[in-house]
């Protein structure tokens, strides 16, 4: 990705809202932006994991418990993040879970909550924050993922909404260009967090994840994804990404889900495998219905 030849955006005493950071890459990306100076405002779910990392970081932190579902909590906590810090440069749309589940069987519920998290969870939060931000020409990044480039079975809600946030970020780019403020989209592949460890640890997944190249198949460090963050609010970039060759498929994606689907039909025996084993194996009965696939990183 090119370098933007503008200085820096420093966010050194420049307050950062970060949603779903009791764990993951928000609560990393809370811990490098805090070192470059920042305050920080972690938001989520699991109050006792958000309270723990502010405590880590020290008195420029402080946390909100707020589910991105509930538009009313997320406007309660940016208030009280300009009230503690006097307004909002910087907010990262991060919150996200997975299940997993074929869409014509799996349960409602799992596929309406991913929807309602990781695709209105990511308007509401920019909804809630986008007045602070524009305020001060800050810079807004929401979380997408590779997901949005390549559908694969399975995973039909979650691709769906991180198709969605890539659609509404590049709107909200241009709506918000006249008020000088940045708006930008993180595509992450495999990231080793608790959701891709305990998604890739699902029965079905083991079989999908074993045809895969290994370059994709093995999660890269969390640095990586912290790191994309980084650049993308010093540069206020319209998209950034991790690994590396998550961007030549994005640069691909008007060819790769044909790929994929043409590779997916060359063994309809295989797939429907796949599909057997996400039933039999209970594992949609298994996933936590607030946070989804995540907390089973922790139990094993």
């Amino acid at each position: 990705m090119s370098r933007s030849s503008k200085a820096p955006y420093d966010v050194k005493g420049r307050t950062v809202f970060i949603t779903g950071a009791a764990r993951g890459i928000g609560a990393a990306a809370a811990a490098r932006l805090h070192a470059r100076g920042a305050n920080v405002a972690l938001v989520g779910l699991e109050p006792e994991r958000l309270e723990q990392n502010a405590a880590a970081l020290g008195e420029r932190a402080a946390f909100f418990e707020a589910d991105v579902t509930d538009l009313g909590a997320l406007e309660g906590a940016v208030g009280e993040t300009v009230e503690r810090f006097g307004g909002i440069d910087v907010a990262i749309a991060n919150a996200g879970i997975a299940f997993t589940g074929a869409l014509a069987t799996t349960s409602v519920e799992h596929v309406e909550r991913t929807l309602a998290v990781n695709l209105l969870g990511v308007w509401r939060t920019d909804r809630a924050v986008i007045g602070e931000i524009s305020k001060r020409r800050g810079y807004l990044l929401n979380v997408a993922s590779l997901a949005a480039a390549t559908h694969a079975p399975l995973m039909g809600p979650y691709a769906a909404a991180k198709a969605g946030v890539d659609a509404l970020t590049d709107s909200l780019r241009m709506e918000m260009a006249p008020s000088g403020t940045a708006v930008g989209c993180a595509y992450f592949g495999f990231i080793d967090t608790d959701l891709v460890r305990a998604s890739f640890a699902q029965p079905s997944a083991q079989l999908l994840t074993g045809k895969m190249p290994s370059f994709m198949r093995n999660p890269a460090p969390l640095s990586k994804a912290v790191d994309a963050i980084e650049r993308g609010v010093e540069e206020r970039a319209a998209r950034v990404w991790a690994p590396r060759w998550v961007g030549a498929m994005l640069a691909l994606r008007g060819i790769l889900q044909p790929l994929t689907e043409r590779a997916a039909a060359k063994d309809h025996a295989e797939l429907a495998e796949v599909m057997r084993t996400a039933e039999s194996s209970g594992e949609a009965e298994r996933q936590d219905s607030l946070l989804g696939v995540a907390t089973q990183a922790l139990e094993d």
